[in-house]
């Protein structure tokens, strides 16, 4: 009991002093808050906490749960950020194995600008996808490879889970079809499943590298060796950042990956913007032919987002002086992208997959080789039509990452880069990783790539064809920039086969002013324009006395 000659003096103390005086256990909380107060009046980082003590929490609260509020309660269903909740969910219910079929009619535009939609006939056919099989390696191959139509696309150990990585490769042994290391290497959660691989080879020649970060072709040799490397693929650039290298920080270089990438663990681990292997496109294709021959005969080929349209005439160019044709080529779009990326590359550097699939595919029938070099596309594939409109375009099959990883169970919160993946997919922190059970999600990323080839059946056999070789820009249409249907060949054009061979002709005159302009000027024995007084004969005589 308080006296009352007191009562006076106390009543001009704060009400935290008055509730300690009576309950000193119950003024602890008023007290923090007293504290976290003066301590956000006092300091001097943030505005926002120095005239608005306390309260200014809120705001920093409410900004940091705003993807979530935004993607769970305010989003529509077909915002694509950078999937949309209707691409998301019918990535989990085929995986699943659940109901993916749709009620009471579409929930997209059919009078959009830029919609696209499938010619279907009135003699529609009943293909068989497990017939969906590539054959990818020409002449100069000794193994070829019965490609999917849809594989698993590059994603390294490291910027994955192990538990990731052994979930997808399961997956693949189980539904036959490959997975893409990425440019980390083959780590041995690649190896515990035994599902085909691609091994991709980058600038920084992880798992094949010497002390110095060069190419070391024993350690190549003795990897792609491995019957389970069915393809080699030679990194030039990605989608979600062309033209930019790459580092991993010391802090994440684990013994592990470092084991796997031939690194020291706790050092920097860097991915140059460049090769040091080669610095011109005959170079490359000379890589390509020394691959080829190192791996036993196995196919190679390089991927590539197309940047400057030149360049890749030159490799083109490079084809015709050397003669060295690789066994494919991937197309990766800039609307690519599963880590880290800067946000100016991410959204600003680069061509989109169909763009750089359709001048690829051009070229390459510009030089009268098409029929010598498979091409894959990679870029936001989700369905059986996304597939179809790029084998359309020019594709000969897909690849997938991102939705392969909502296989997996991936939520699409977009931390990939701080290794806080709530879902154990793309983080190297062990608790996280628990919650990704390899064998239930192995089977779910069969489920996926078995559904969607299945709906790329479907797809065909509306169309009335059997086989996605059959699958031409014609079968399609789409809405011009007047809102009126064209078919999108119109849109896609094919150029003619070998056109680029009588560059003097009436057809080469005709053709559309990229592929004039790109052809005139790109050159064999550099990435960029050719020097004025060089000609493509001068470079193959060069090329046949060395």
């Amino acid at each position: 009991m308080i006296p009352t000659r007191y009562l006076g003096w106390l009543s001009t103390l704060p009400i935290s002093l008055w509730v300690f005086l009576w309950n000193p256990w119950a003024a602890v909380f008023p007290l923090l808050l007293f504290g976290i107060g003066l301590r956000d009046v006092l300091q001097s980082k943030h505005a926002i906490l120095r005239n608005y003590p306390l309260l200014g929490h809120f705001r920093f609260l409410l900004e940091y749960i705003r993807p979530e509020i935004r993607q769970y309660f305010i989003e529509d269903d077909e915002t694509q950020l950078p999937f949309s909740r209707n691409q998301r969910a019918l990535v989990y219910q085929r995986a699943k194995g659940q109901n993916d079929k749709r009620g009471f009619g579409t929930l997209i535009d059919p009078y959009r600008s830029r919609a696209i939609w499938l010619n279907h006939s009135n003699a529609a056919k009943h293909p068989r996808s497990e017939a969906f099989r590539i054959k990818i390696g020409n002449d100069a191959c000794l193994r070829p490879y019965e490609s999917a139509v849809l594989n698993v696309s590059a994603m390294s150990f490291g910027a994955l889970s192990a538990n990731a990585v052994r979930a997808l490769n399961r997956g693949a042994r189980l539904g036959n079809f490959a997975q893409d290391t990425g440019e980390g290497s083959i780590s041995p959660y690649h190896r515990q499943e035994g599902g085909d691989l691609i091994w991709e080879i980058g600038s920084g020649y992880f798992g094949c590298r010497d002390a110095a970060g060069n190419f070391c072709p024993e350690k190549f040799s003795r990897q792609a060796a491995d019957p389970q490397v069915k393809m080699v693929e030679i990194k030039l650039s990605q989608g979600a950042k062309p033209g930019h290298g790459g580092v991993l920080p010391a802090a994440k270089v684990s013994a592990e990956i470092a084991l796997t990438r031939g690194v020291e663990p706790g050092e920097d681990c860097v991915s140059p913007a460049t090769h040091s292997r080669f610095s011109n496109p005959i170079e490359l294709l000379e890589f390509v032919a020394e691959l080829r021959r190192l791996s036993g005969g196995k196919p190679v080929g390089f991927k590539l987002c197309i940047g400057d349209p030149v360049e890749f005439a030159g490799i083109c160019k490079a084809m015709l002086a050397t003669r060295i044709i690789p066994d494919f080529v991937v197309v990766d779009g800039t609307e690519g992208g599963t880590g880290a990326a800067p946000v100016e590359f991410a959204d600003h550097v680069g061509m989109p997959v169909r763009d750089g699939l359709l001048f690829v595919h051009n070229c390459l029938r510009g030089v009268g080789l098409r029929n010598q070099v498979k091409i894959g596309a990679a870029g936001k594939v989700v369905s059986g039509f996304d597939v179809a409109i790029l084998l359309a375009i020019g594709a000969d099959w897909c690849n997938a990452a991102r939705s392969f990883m909502f296989a997996l169970g991936c939520i699409q919160s977009r931390t990939c880069h701080t290794d806080e993946c709530p879902t154990g997919v793309a983080t190297q922190n062990a608790r996280r990783q628990r919650g990704l059970d390899v064998g239930e999600k192995a089977l779910r990323v069969m489920n996926f790539q078995r559904a969607t080839v299945q709906s790329l059946a479907e797809l065909l056999g509306a169309a009335g064809l059997e086989t996605p070789e059959e699958l031409h820009a014609r079968h399609f249409m789409t809405r011009d920039s007047q809102g009126q249907p064209v078919p999108l060949s119109s849109i896609y054009p094919e150029i003619d086969h070998g056109v680029f061979l009588e560059s003097g002709g009436a057809s080469f005159a005709a053709l559309p002013a990229l592929y004039r302009s790109s052809w005139a000027v790109a050159s064999a024995d550099r990435f960029g324009a050719a020097s004025p007084n060089a000609s493509i004969s001068d470079r193959s005589r060069a090329h046949s006395a060395r």
